[in-house]
């Protein structure tokens, strides 16, 4: 018995050192191949009115001058055609329900695009084709929570698209921003998101 087991034992063994080689073989690349490429960076959008997750200056918001801040972002997706910029206010429960404030919704910004500049003007159509709304109609709605309540969280997301949107600027932000939301699905290629708190100075 004690015979047999070494026999097995050493038929394994022999099995395991001529199978090593294989897997070797298997995880090796093919002759000529291509080394396999580091995944790439992920949007990432920036500015420097304030940093992430901190106060929202009161020159941005409601409580001052109320212009848009800089906004800039880097490692664009491949085959981006187009960006949609959305700000919103998720501490809002609009008219008792899930819908949040609209603050500024900005889509069919060129995929070229690497940001926007401070105090972006009033207008449904921009310079560069793009358009805007806002809760406010076409324009920046800075921040405005009161001082009664706690800070809330604007949120700016930046979406990535693979194409543009036929979406044409409407006088309601929330119906414009539900069509803009739907033309956008299955057209995402990244998304950023970067957040300011606020609440008006007592």
């Amino acid at each position: 018995m004690l015979c047999g087991m070494k026999t097995m034992s050493s038929v394994l063994t022999a099995t395991l050192v001529l199978a090593l080689p294989l897997v070797a073989a298997a995880q090796a690349p093919a002759p000529g191949a291509a080394p396999a490429q580091p995944p790439r960076p992920a949007l990432t959008l920036t500015t420097p009115a304030f940093p992430d997750g901190d106060p929202i200056p009161v020159k941005y918001t409601q409580a001052g001058e109320q212009v848009s801040p800089v906004l800039n972002w880097t490692n664009v997706p491949a085959g981006t055609q187009s960006f949609v910029l959305h700000m919103r206010d998720p501490d809002v429960a609009r008219n008792r329900g899930t819908e949040d404030q609209v603050h500024w919704l900005v889509w069919n910004l060129p995929g070229t695009a690497t940001g926007l500049p401070e105090g972006v003007p009033k207008g449904a159509t921009l310079p560069d084709g793009s358009q805007q709304i806002s809760a406010s109609g076409p324009v920046y709605r800075g921040p405005g929570a009161p001082a009664s309540g706690p800070q809330h969280h604007y949120t700016f997301e930046l979406y990535a698209l693979d194409t543009k949107l036929d979406v044409p600027a409407g006088a309601d932000a929330w119906v414009t921003r539900t069509a803009v939301w739907k033309a956008m699905e299955g057209h995402v290629l990244g998304k950023a998101v970067y957040v300011g708190l606020f609440r008006r100075p007592q």
